[in-house]
């Protein structure tokens, strides 16, 4: 990757000036340009020519009110546990994951994580084909999807609020537009830890997904699991994400107990709040 720049600005070569800006996001998740340039301890015509390359290699993300943030690979590889090496990433057991829901239910199964205001994912259809891979073109909205709502419930409110200023579009006619009625859906998810969908980005199928956290209890990653009749299948399914989303939380977090910030079988209301909302 060729980066522009003038290596000897200040005495520092261009890697040193990009180290700086990447290291700055240790310091916080988000950054305006003009904090990356004080932490970094560049020009502002630096940080923002470094920046706008980084961001076109997509190491770098650009959020709808200019802000910069780590992009999806540079988050993939901080999943990585390098002071326990042998520790999974989300891209090592995805796949496995994604596959062996797929066979167990027999239905289209989904893992996504933020990108930007979108949700990346990888996909796995009943058959003999092998699940999708991780790319830029495979993104899909957060707001009508049970995974985004999965993710979206357990980020920052800052996020939240930038994907309704974004717009909540619909893509069918049940797709919730509503501001009001979004935000109760995600505090519902909050709540019972299992978002739900129905026929919000296709009309045909309705959507269960659930959160996969961290170490410290951060949300990494979302699974959503298709359904076609959610007052016949929905407990079956909530069992088997949350036995799948449990099992990748304790192995992402490195904890060997149970003691995880996931519910294993919200309450009959609570997934009748969930579905309705």
């Amino acid at each position: 990757m060729a980066l522009a720049g003038n290596s000897t600005e200040s005495g520092r070569s261009v890697t040193s000036k990009i180290t700086s800006i990447l290291l700055t996001f240790t310091e916080g998740s988000e950054h305006s340009l003009t904090e990356i340039a004080r932490l970094a301890g560049l020009p502002i015509s630096t940080a923002h020519r470094l920046t706008s390359e980084l961001a076109s290699w997509r190491l770098l993300e650009r959020t709808d009110d200019g802000h910069y943030r780590a992009g999806l690979p540079l988050r993939m590889i901080g999943t990585q546990d390098t002071e326990r090496p042998g520790h999974p990433t989300i891209a090592e057991r995805a796949p496995c994951i994604i596959e062996d829901l797929s066979a167990a239910t027999r239905s289209r199964v989904r893992l996504g994580v933020l990108s930007e205001l979108e949700v990346a994912y990888i996909e796995k259809v009943p058959g003999p084909r092998p699940a999708s891979t991780f790319s830029s073109a495979a993104t899909v909205p957060a707001h009508p999807t049970a995974m985004g709502r999965a993710l979206l419930a357990f980020s920052s409110a800052r996020m939240v609020e930038m994907t309704i200023i974004r717009g909540l579009r619909a893509y069918t006619p049940h797709t919730v537009t509503s501001p009001d009625r979004f935000r109760r859906a995600l505090g519902v998810t909050r709540l019972t830890r299992v978002a739900v969908t129905r026929w919000e980005l296709e009309s045909e199928l309705c959507w269960v997904g659930m959160p996969v956290f961290g170490r410290g209890g951060e949300v990494l990653a979302a699974i959503e699991i298709s359904v076609q009749d959610l007052q016949r299948d929905m407990h079956a399914v909530i069992g088997t994400l949350a036995i799948a989303t449990r099992s990748l939380t304790r192995e992402l977090a490195g904890r060997p107990g149970p003691d995880l910030p996931v519910q294993a079988c919200p309450e009959p209301e609570d997934l009748h709040l969930a579905a309705t909302t």
